[in-house]
C-alpha cells in the first residue's frame, strides 16, 4: 500500500473513494442498528471497527466491513431472547471462532458451501427483513416470527388506511423506497450522491419542513452506547439456544464475507483475496465488536462494490471510511436524531428485496431445477422456523440432492440361450437407489438361472452390498441353480453359499 501511495493520483482516488463509501455506509449502519433493536450508535461502532481495525489487516484489500442487513433478523431475535448485554458475548465468541477457523485453514472450505443454500439463506433473511420493516415503515410494532408477520399484514393494511399518523409514516417510508428504486435512472452527476444517503436526506428534509409527527432515531452518544459484556453475559453460551445463535452468527458472517470477497475479486485487477487471512481479519473485527458490545460485522457487498466503483486502489480507502464514521459519530451525533425511523425502514425494505434473487430464479429453475428447490426450501424454512434451522435444513437438502445426483444407476436385463438371465448393474449403487434396485431384482422370475453382474459398478456401499448378497442367497427356488454373482473387484467379499466367480475386470 505504501508503494502505491507514492503516486498522488492513487492517494487522491483512495480518499475520494473513502468519502463515497462513508456516505453509503452511514445510513446503512444506523438503519441496521435500529432494525436490530440496539442503539443507532452501535451500528456506527461496528462500521468504525470495520474500517480502523479490519482495514489494516490482510485478506482482501478492497473489501469493506461493517454491520450487514443479512444479520439483522438474527441479531434482533438474539437481543429479544438474551438481552443486549449477551449480544456482545455472542459476537466476541463468534469472532474467536472465526479466528480459529482461519488459523486452521478452514477459510477455503466456506467456498464449498452450496451457492443455492447461500442464496436461499439471503432470500429468507430478505423476506423476513422486508416483512418486519414494513411494520417499522408504519411506525407500528412488528409481530414475532415470519408467520406472525405474514398473518399481521391485513391488520397493518387496515391501520394504514384508517389512521392518519400511520399513513403518514408509511408514505415517508414508501417514498424512501421509491427514491432508491428510481435513483439508478437519474443522470450521472446526480448519482454522485449515494442512493441511500439521498433517500434518507430527502425523507428527513421533508419531515422537518412539513413538521410531520414521526418517530425519530434515539441518540444516546457514542460512549454511552458502548457496553462491554460482563462475565454473567457469557452464561448464555452454556445453553443450546446460545450455542445455536453463536454457530449461526459464525456461519452466516463467514460465508457472506467470503462470498463477497469472491464477487469483489471479479470486479478489480488487484491482489486476490487470501480466504484464510480474510476470515481471520473478520474474526479480529468481531472480537473487538463483541468486546465493545456492538453489532456483528461482515464484509458487505454494497459498500465493497461502491469502493471499487469509486476507483479505490489500496486498503487506505476502507481505513479512511472508518475514520470519517468516527468523526461523524463524535462531532455530529445530533444529526442522527433528526432521521425518521420510517425512512431507515424503507432503506432496509429495499435492501431486503435486493437479497431475494428474483431475476435468477427462472433461469435457475430452467437449467438447475434441484438447485432452485434447495434455494426455495431454505428461504421458506427460514421464514417459517428461524435462521439457524433453515440453513441447516438447506445444507442437509443440498447434500442429499448431490448424493442423489451422483448415484446414477442403470439395470439392464439380457436373456441368453437356454433361458439364463444376465442382469448388469452399472453406475453408483448407494442406499439412496436401493429401493429401485431391489424392486427390479425382486420382479425377476424365480425359476430361471440368473447371473448378477456388478463388474460395471464404480461404487457399491455397504447397504447395497448386504441387500444384494441376501437377494442372491434367497431369490431362486430350491430346485433352480443359485444366483451367480460377479462383484466389482475387491468390493464384495465372498458370501457363504453363493456361487461366485471374479472376472478381474471390475472396478473397485
Amino acid at each position: 500500500m505504501l508503494t502505491l501511495l507514492k503516486d498522488p493520483r492513487v492517494l487522491r482516488r483512495d480518499i475520494l473513494a473513502s468519502l463515497v463509501v462513508f456516505l453509503v455506509a452511514l445510513p446503512l449502519c444506523v438503519g441496521v442498528a435500529v432494525a436490530s433493536g440496539v442503539p443507532a450508535e452501535l451500528g456506527l461502532v461496528t462500521g468504525i471497527v470495520g474500517g480502523l481495525v479490519v482495514g489494516f489487516l490482510p485478506g482482501s484489500s478492497l473489501q469493506v466491513s461493517g454491520p450487514a442487513a443479512g444479520l439483522t433478523v438474527l441479531v434482533y431475535e438474539a437481543v429479544k431472547e438474551f438481552g443486549i448485554g449477551a449480544l456482545g458475548a455472542i459476537v466476541l465468541a463468534s469472532g474467536l471462532l472465526q479466528l480459529a477457523l482461519g488459523a486452521f485453514g478452514f477459510g477455503r472450505w466456506f467456498r464449498a458451501i452450496s451457492v443455492a443454500v447461500v442464496q436461499g439463506m439471503l432470500a429468507g433473511i430478505g423476506l423476513v427483513l422486508v416483512l418486519g420493516q414494513v411494520y417499522a415503515m408504519a411506525d407500528t410494532a412488528q409481530p414475532s416470527g415470519g408467520l406472525g408477520k405474514l398473518a399481521g399484514l391485513p391488520g397493518l393494511a387496515w391501520d394504514i388506511i384508517t389512521d392518519g399518523t400511520t399513513l403518514t409514516a408509511f408514505l415517508v417510508g414508501a417514498g424512501t423506497v421509491a427514491v432508491l428504486v428510481l435513483w439508478p435512472r437519474f443522470p450521472d452527476r446526480v448519482r454522485a450522491v449515494p442512493g441511500p444517503l439521498a433517500a434518507v436526506a430527502l425523507a428527513t428534509g421533508a419531515t422537518l419542513v412539513l413538521d410531520l409527527p414521526l418517530a425519530k432515531v434515539e441518540v444516546k452518544g457514542l460512549l454511552a452506547s458502548v457496553r462491554p459484556p460482563g462475565l454473567d453475559d457469557f452464561g448464555v453460551l452454556a445453553g443450546v439456544a446460545g450455542i445455536g445463535t453463536l454457530l449461526a452468527f459464525t456461519l452466516i458472517a463467514s460465508a457472506e464475507s467470503l462470498f463477497s470477497a469472491a464477487a469483489i475479486d471479479r470486479m478489480h485487477d488487484g491482489p486476490r483475496t487470501d480466504y484464510n487471512k480474510e476470515l481471520m481479519a473478520q474474526g479480529v473485527g468481531n472480537t473487538v465488536c463483541g468486546a465493545l458490545g456492538a453489532l456483528p460485522m461482515t464484509a458487505v457487498i454494497v459498500r465493497s462494490a461502491a469502493n471499487v466503483q469509486a476507483g479505490a486502489r489500496t486498503s487506505l480507502s476502507r481505513i479512511l471510511h472508518g475514520l470519517w464514521l468516527l468523526l461523524f459519530a463524535a462531532l455530529l451525533p445530533a444529526a442522527i436524531g433528526v432521521i425518521p425511523l420510517a425512512s431507515l425502514a424503507g432503506v432496509l425494505v429495499y435492501a431486503g428485496f435486493k437479497l431475494v434473487p428474483v431475476k435468477e430464479l427462472a433461469p435457475l429453475w430452467r437449467d438447475h431445477r434441484g438447485e432452485a428447490v434447495v434455494l426455495a426450501v431454505t428461504a421458506v424454512a427460514i421464514l417459517v422456523t428461524n435462521l439457524f434451522e433453515g440453513v441447516v435444513l438447506g445444507l442437509l437438502l443440498a447434500v442429499v440432492k448431490t448424493a442423489w445426483e451422483i448415484s446414477h444407476l442403470h439395470v439392464d436385463v439380457r436373456e441368453l440361450t437356454g433361458g439364463r438371465l444376465v442382469v448388469s448393474v452399472t453406475g453408483n449403487a448407494t442406499f439412496l437407489r436401493l429401493p429401485r434396485i431391489m424392486e427390479q431384482l425382486e420382479g425377476l422370475p424365480k425359476d430361471r438361472p440368473i447371473e448378477l453382474d456388478l463388474s460395471g459398478l464404480r461404487h457399491l456401499d455397504h447397504a447395497c452390498r448386504i441387500s444384494l448378497e441376501n437377494w442372491a442367497l434367497r431369490h431362486n427356488d430350491a430346485e433352480t441353480e443359485p444366483v451367480r454373482l460377479l462383484p466389482p473387484a475387491a468390493a464384495v467379499p465372498r458370501a457363504r453359499g453363493v456361487d461366485e466367480r471374479t472376472t478381474g475386470s471390475g472396478a473397485g
